[in-house]
């Protein structure tokens, strides 16, 4: 299918979410590689993860640009050349981009039993306020891990650990808001977070407060 969602953030800020439902063959004709682009693509060896790259450039044409305005920097940080902020993110069937005048980050993440498995490794002071016997247990894990992984992908510094140096304040589901705070070495900063689900993914975005 097409753009599944758009949601306007302010005059400033905009998401694109992309439902993957298109065959490789389809999302492939739909855009112009750069040679980057297309070593790339080639050296996939999942076809998922192909399609994922696919629609993110299909985004970038929905919101304007094509893959030769994009760029990574020698830590794959991407970048757009009119120098507006970008953060990218795909799992399984989704795909989003965030376009901004600030520095922004965005994570999407499906919602999955695993999880619980793996949350000793990415909160710590977060159990304080988690409870693990409630039916949101899962959802609340995948908002903290999104909120990270959104923080990290803004910050971008070798060594930070999302258990250690990421902090998500306690928050409820339904407000979708939330904050952040991120100390690392003698970086200490606070950072805005909005999620929401969709289907059964969840979509975390943040801003540097």
């Amino acid at each position: 299918m097409p753009l599944y969602k758009t949601i306007s953030f302010n005059s400033n800020t905009q998401i694109y979410v992309w439902k993957i439902t298109e065959s490789y063959e389809q999302l492939q004709k739909e855009v112009v590689l750069n040679e980057n682009s297309s070593l790339r693509l080639s050296s996939m060896k999942s076809v998922m993860h192909q399609c994922g790259f696919l629609s993110v450039r299909n985004l970038l044409q929905e919101a304007g640009y094509s893959d030769t305005d994009l760029y990574y920097d020698p830590s794959g940080k991407p970048h757009l050349k009119d120098n507006k902020y970008i953060s990218i993110t795909h799992s399984h069937h989704f795909s989003a981009i965030i376009i901004s005048d600030v520095a922004v980050g965005i994570d999407i993440e499906l919602q999955r039993v695993k999880i619980i498995k793996i949350a000793h490794k990415f909160c710590d002071l977060e159990f304080e306020y988690l409870n693990t016997q409630t039916d949101d247990f899962i959802r609340k894990l995948t908002v903290i891990w999104g909120a990270k992984e959104a923080v990290f992908k803004i910050q971008n510094e070798k060594g930070i650990s999302f258990k250690n140096h990421i902090y998500v304040y306690p928050f409820e589901l339904n407000v979708k808001q939330n904050a952040s705070k991120l100390k690392f070495e003698s970086i200490e900063k606070d950072f805005k977070i909005h999620f929401r689900e969709i289907e059964n993914f969840t979509l975390v975005y943040v801003f540097e407060d």
